[in-house]
C-alpha cells in the first residue's frame, strides 16, 4: 500500500516533471510567464536548442546580433518603449560589455535579463575563455549588479523565475551565468 502511495503522490509526480525539464525549456517557459517577448542573441552551440525553440515560437520575437552591446542596446531601447527583452550570449561576449552596463543598463534601470553561457572552466581549453570567465564575477559585483551561476536543474525554474521579477520589480539588470555543471557544457572535438 505505501508503495502504491508514493507512486502516485502529489511530492513524486512534481518531482518526476521536475526531472523531465531541460534547462532551455524552463528558460524558454519562465520568459514566457513574464512576459519577455524579444530574444536577441549572439550565437553560441550551447544555446542552440534554445534559440532554435525561441525562433520557433510566435510569441517571441528573436534574432541574432552581431556584437553583445548591440543585443543590450536594443534590449534597452525596447524597455523604453514599454517592452520586455532578455539577451543570450555566452562568458567571451560578457567581455565586452562594462561600458554598456555602466553607462546605459545600470544609471538607467534597464530590467535587463541576461543569460550567459559559462566558458572558461571545467576542462575548458581556450586560456583567453578561462581569463574572460575569472573576470565576469568581480565585474557584475563592482557594478553591484545581482547575478546567479546556476549549476542545479532542480533549482533552476525557481532562481530563473524569481531573478526575472524582481529585475522587472526593481528595474535592475540581473545576469543568470548557466554554468556547464547545468548545461553540460561545450563539447571539444578533436
Amino acid at each position: 500500500m505505501a508503495a502504491a502511495e508514493e507512486k502516485t503522490s502529489p511530492k513524486t509526480s512534481l518531482e518526476n516533471s521536475s526531472q523531465e525539464k531541460s534547462w532551455h525549456g524552463i528558460v524558454l517557459q519562465s520568459l514566457k510567464r513574464n512576459d519577455i517577448s524579444l530574444v536577441p542573441y549572439v550565437p553560441d552551440r550551447i544555446l542552440t536548442t534554445l534559440i532554435k525553440n525561441l525562433h520557433a515560437d510566435p510569441f517571441f520575437t528573436t534574432f541574432p546580433t552581431a556584437r553583445e552591446e548591440e543585443a543590450v542596446g536594443i534590449v534597452s531601447g525596447a524597455w523604453m518603449g514599454g517592452r520586455r527583452g532578455a539577451v543570450l550570449m555566452q562568458t567571451s561576449g560578457f567581455a565586452t560589455l562594462a561600458n554598456v552596463l555602466a553607462s546605459l543598463a545600470m544609471p538607467y534601470q534597464i530590467p535587463l535579463i541576461m543569460f550567459v553561457t559559462e566558458r572558461g572552466t571545467l576542462g575548458e581549453f581556450n586560456y583567453g575563455q578561462s581569463l574572460v570567465c575569472r573576470t565576469m564575477r568581480p565585474v557584475l559585483d563592482s557594478l553591484a549588479m545581482e547575478h546567479h551561476t546556476c549549476t542545479r536543474l532542480d533549482e533552476f525554474e525557481f532562481i530563473c523565475d524569481r531573478s526575472i521579477k524582481q529585475a522587472v520589480t526593481t528595474q535592475a539588470p540581473v545576469a543568470l551565468i548557466l554554468s556547464p555543471l547545468l548545461t553540460g557544457g561545450k563539447t571539444f572535438d578533436k
